[in-house]
């Protein structure tokens, strides 16, 4: 008998780091988070990791690189939007 039902043969649940939206209408602003794959988009996140704007001029991306690599080092996925996102960000820590 499974005592706890997202955790199968001493396995967790695949964690994934995506978007979830906090905008208002027509002003979409989004959290990067880490959540269970599993889960629904609004869904409670394990932890933020990291803000995106696409409304402004240029698009305004803070993300918490170290926090990110932590998680993508324990197995958590990046979405592809996500993956853009990080990539941007580390190019721009390396210039800076």
């Amino acid at each position: 008998m499974i005592s706890n039902p997202f955790q199968l043969n001493g396995l967790t649940p695949m964690m994934s780091m995506r978007l979830t939206r906090i905008g208002s209408k027509n002003r979409p602003a989004y959290r990067i988070v880490v959540v269970d794959s599993e889960r629904p988009r609004e869904s409670r996140a394990k932890e933020t990791i990291g803000t995106y704007n696409p409304t402004t001029e240029p698009a305004e991306v803070k993300i918490d690189l170290a926090r990110a690599q932590a998680w993508i080092a324990k197995g958590a996925k990046p979405s592809e939007t996500v993956q853009s996102l990080l990539t941007k960000a580390l190019k721009k820590a390396k210039k800076a």
